[in-house]
């Protein structure tokens, strides 16, 4: 911290806002920045280890003898000023004079705001100006007598009110801004991992769990008395031959004309036995939830939710209707139901299944139990999908925990929960931190495995997975070919594994410009997964869109734009019009329509995309500004300017708090900003935005971004009246 400063930050508040107040004061000043971080250089100066000290009013000024002295000297020495706003803070004369004295001491920039009732701009509008949250001193903008002007500016704000941000996310938003790091290295980057899960046969899948079932059973029941015991054994043993005589049966096919196609196919034999555990075992409840559980997390293997969430929804109802004590299937439930609510992006819910049979498998088994280890990592992989990455680690390393106390150094389940804490770095943007974790995992495996083994040709898939993420596509594609090398020999010719494998390698090679090595091996994922699924999965989604965006790169655009169209009506088909993979492909297609002006089109796949990105990822996620500013590139090409700066300033304001200011999606944002404005006419404010955002928009992955950067610093000379600059531009 500059010497200049006692105080890390001054909180101003209304002591209507006290509890507020003190929760703010704590959580900074006992907030430890994560370790690679301290020391990091930044605006601010080094990243400290602590934020602390905070000065609040009520803390600091019991041996005061003058506050009005105090208050100044106190705002003199802190780095910086958080708000609580609220419409008390609004009516309050005294948070307004401190936010006016900070504020003439050159720190406007340095205000950062937290919101925790009212609304903002609500002053605006005399029917609702007793909802202003925001004091007017931080509304208006000061002139250079230190005034307050009729020029509004735009506070940073963290939004705590109800149904808005949760304190956790607050506080990290509040202090990345004032560590000067971006908010993806505190709690979220958006870096994605293809997780994927091995698929066996389906009756080895199916056999396989009835024998799982009743192993965790078994030892669930080893806790209660030696009668108790038998009988439930005897029960369990009798469930265990019931449910393989009804799965032997259900492979039988006695009418071949039963096939859809020329042979029977997975999906055929389990939507079959599906219909039959409704009609049969009505008097069998406890095989009835059994096979039900069963046949849903087979389900589950195959992507498909829609069929396995209702199956395991039912299993649990009858489990938990059971006499006697089923707190152990109940677990097995809770934990299988929490595992594909993940995957079909049910978040919420899927966090409190497993949170439920985390707790219930602690009362049992302890918690040094492999079964509580395993719910741990899938509630950790909850936190993964919500971005929650610092509330997953320790997840993680509590998992890790148990393994190594039951297992020693060296085992299977050890160098997975390793893996799990690279990939915990990795999706937190640390891919240093990443590839050293990663690759101690695939040194483990390898001194598991000596040979071929599925988990050693997964952990060459992370670390690859990392070094794309340092920008190292060389490095990561031999790993990337040796995995699907040893993929080839377990699985044979066609295998959901070899298709994944396939895309990786597919992205390295796109990523070194090969677009046609790229497009021969997104083909051939694409063909097996055909052969594999069927003509319509959220995995054959997945290749469309990849192989699209190759096309498009190579100059195929029409064909591009057909295949990313096909790859949006598929996930509305397979996965429902909300989920986060709609989203994506309707805001890219809506990107690429821009271009062939069918903007009618784009703007309803843009209101679609931005629905389904803020019910489920919130309204300040990166993904919502992404979205934001493919908005203001359509408002740009209907020559909407005003709108489309509103869009991408919003976009910006997003951004600030999750992106570091090089990125480029930053910089796509900014552009479309200083765009918008030349349009207005203004050309003095568009200018440096045009010009600070090119540079950085050649790191884009999206094709020709930075040629579009220059045509519009063409545009804003010509129209602006300097030839020369345009000409610069246009010849490049």
């Amino acid at each position: 911290m500059n010497p200049q400063f006692k105080y890390r930050a001054f909180i101003s508040y209304s002591h209507g806002d006290e509890s507020w107040a003190k929760w703010l004061h704590k959580s900074l000043e006992t907030y430890r920045v994560p370790k690679h971080l301290v020391g990091t250089e930044t605006v601010f100066g080094p990243v400290p280890e602590r934020f602390a000290p905070v000065f609040r009013d009520r803390d600091e000024l019991a041996t005061a003898t003058n506050l009005g002295e105090t208050l100044i000297r106190a705002l003199e020495q802190s780095a910086f000023q958080v708000v609580i706003c609220s419409p008390a803070a609004a009516k309050s004369r005294w948070v307004n004079e401190e936010i006016l004295t900070f504020k003439r001491l050159g720190r406007e920039r340095r205000i950062f705001c937290l919101l925790v009732a009212g609304e903002p701009g609500a002053s605006a509008v005399p029917e609702t100006a007793e909802l202003e949250c925001f004091p007017s001193a931080l509304i208006y903008k000061l002139d250079g007598d230190g005034q307050l002007t009729a020029e509004r500016s735009e506070p940073i704000a963290a939004d705590a009110r109800p149904h808005k941000d949760r304190r956790q996310d607050v506080r990290l938003k509040l202090l990345a801004g004032m560590l000067g790091v971006g908010l993806d290295e505190l709690k979220r980057r958006e870096a994605h991992r293809r997780q994927r899960r091995l698929m066996a046969l389906v009756s080895a899948s199916l056999a396989g769990m009835v024998i799982t079932s009743a192993l965790a059973t078994a030892a669930w029941i080893a806790r209660n008395e030696a009668e108790r015991e038998r009988g439930r054994a005897e029960a369990e043993a009798e469930t265990a031959r019931q449910t393989t005589r009804f799965i032997v049966d259900l492979f039988k096919v006695s009418d071949p004309s039963e096939a859809l196609g020329n042979r029977i196919t997975a999906r055929e034999i389990l939507d079959k036995g599906a219909a039959r555990i409704e009609k049969e075992l009505v008097d069998q409840p406890a095989i009835q939830a059994t096979l039900m559980d069963t046949m849903g997390t087979v389900y589950t293997s195959l992507g498909l939710y829609g069929a396995a969430i209702p199956l395991m929804r039912q299993s649990l109802d009858k489990r938990k209707a059971l006499p006697g004590d089923q707190e152990a299937v109940v677990a097995q439930s809770l934990h299988h139901l929490g595992e594909a609510l993940t995957l079909n992006a049910d978040y919420a819910e899927a966090g409190q299944r497993l949170r439920d049979a985390l707790a219930i498998q602690r009362k049992l088994l302890g918690d040094s139990h492999p079964d509580v280890a395993r719910t741990l990592t899938a509630l950790a992989d909850v936190m993964s999908f919500t971005g929650e990455y610092a509330k997953g680690e320790p997840l993680i390393r509590e998992a890790l925990r148990i393994r190594r106390s039951l297992f020693g150094e060296v085992h299977a389940d050890i160098a997975e929960s390793i893996g799990d804490l690279g990939a915990n770095y990795g999706q937190r943007g640390e891919f240093k931190q990443a590839e050293t974790y990663l690759r101690e995992a695939l040194a483990m495996q390898r001194k598991l495995h000596v040979s071929v083994h599925p988990q050693l040709a997964e952990a060459m898939n992370n670390l690859g997975w990392a070094l794309m993420g340092l920008n190292q596509p060389g490095q990561a594609e031999p790993l990337y070919r040796s995995a699907l090398e040893m993929k080839r020999q377990l699985l044979g010719d066609a295998h959901p594994e070899l298709a994944a494998g396939l895309n990786n390698l597919a992205f390295a090679l796109e990523t070194r410009g090969d677009y046609e090595g790229a497009e021969t091996a997104y083909r051939e994922s694409l063909a097996m997964n055909r052969k594999l699924l069927g003509n319509s999965h959220p995995e054959i989604a997945v290749n469309l869109s990849n192989l699209a965006f190759v096309l498009y790169a190579k100059g195929d655009h029409q064909v591009a734009i057909e295949m990313l169209r096909e790859s949006l009506e598929m996930n509305r088909r397979e996965l429902g019009a909300e989920h986060r993979m709609v989203a994506g492909d309707a805001a890219n297609l809506a990107y690429w329509l821009i271009d062939t002006g069918a903007y009618a089109e784009s703007a309803q796949l843009l209101d679609e995309s931005l629905a389904i990105r803020n019910k489920v990822l919130g309204e300040n996620h990166p993904q919502v500004a992404s979205t934001l500013t493919v908005k203001a590139n359509l408002l740009l090409a209907t020559r909407r300017f005003e709108e489309a700066r509103e869009a991408a300033t919003e976009a910006r304001r997003i951004l600030a708090v999750s992106l570091p200011e090089e990125h480029w999606q930053v910089a796509m944002a900014m552009n479309a900003e200083g765009a918008a404005l030349a349009g207005l006419g203004d050309y003095q404010k568009a200018e440096p935005l045009l010009l600070g955002s090119l540079a950085r928009l050649s790191g884009s992955p999206i094709p020709n971004l930075a040629e579009v950067g220059r045509v519009r610093l063409a545009t804003l000379y010509a129209a602006w009246g300097k030839p020369e600059q345009a000409s610069k531009y246009q010849n490049n």
